[in-house]
């Protein structure tokens, strides 16, 4: 496997580093200690320019079984998971608690993969929010060095108008042409420490 390199990855890691996504413009949680942002589309052309990049998706299963999963996916481990033992009747949904065993888990797959600390890591979640960034913060401190939060996501942003408006249809991972499917790799599925 090659690392960038030569003129070539000089100038993608320019493009990445000076790409709209910058800390700055980043919302505040959204934010990075590394302050590495790539867009899916972005994300995408580092993978395919650099074989050592691995993405990680941090979406709870759920998400994954009625939205899709990213073809290319190294690793999935969530951040928060649905806690379908409470329900929320004032939120009306299932409340999300933190995977607990997300900081082993993770470390345990990018051991197995024998990623190294300068080799470019992807974490992305359904838009981008809440979840990629404290992600990416928790692999920093593990000592990679290249930690990517994706910015909008696997699904992307809402619609702000019309008949399908607040369907997350706006760029993201899914809706950029991007690899994906509904299938998901049985060797890269995540399951629970036992």
């Amino acid at each position: 496997m090659n690392g960038l390199h030569g003129v070539a990855g000089c100038l993608l890691a320019a493009v990445l580093v000076a790409s709209p996504a910058l800390a700055e413009d980043a919302v505040a949680y959204r934010e990075t200690q590394l302050g590495l942002y790539v867009t899916a589309s972005e994300a995408y052309a580092l993978m395919q320019d650099n074989d050592r990049a691995i993405l990680i998706d941090v979406r709870d299963p759920v998400e994954i079984k009625f939205t899709g999963f990213a073809t290319p996916t190294d690793i999935h481990v969530p951040w928060m998971l649905a806690d379908r033992d409470h329900f929320n009747a004032g939120a009306k949904t299932w409340p999300m608690i933190k995977n607990t065993d997300f900081e082993a888990q993770v470390r345990a797959e990018l051991k197995s993969l024998e990623v190294a600390e300068n080799d470019p890591i992807i974490v992305m979640c359904r838009s981008g929010s809440t979840r990629s960034a404290p992600s990416a913060d928790v692999i920093t401190k593990m000592g990679f060095r290249q930690v990517y939060s994706v910015t909008d996501g696997f699904e992307g942003s809402k619609l702000e108008g019309g008949a399908s408006k607040g369907v997350r249809a706006v760029n993201g991972w899914r809706n950029s042409g991007l690899p994906w499917s509904y299938e998901v790799d049985p060797d890269v599925v995540w399951y629970p420490a036992e």
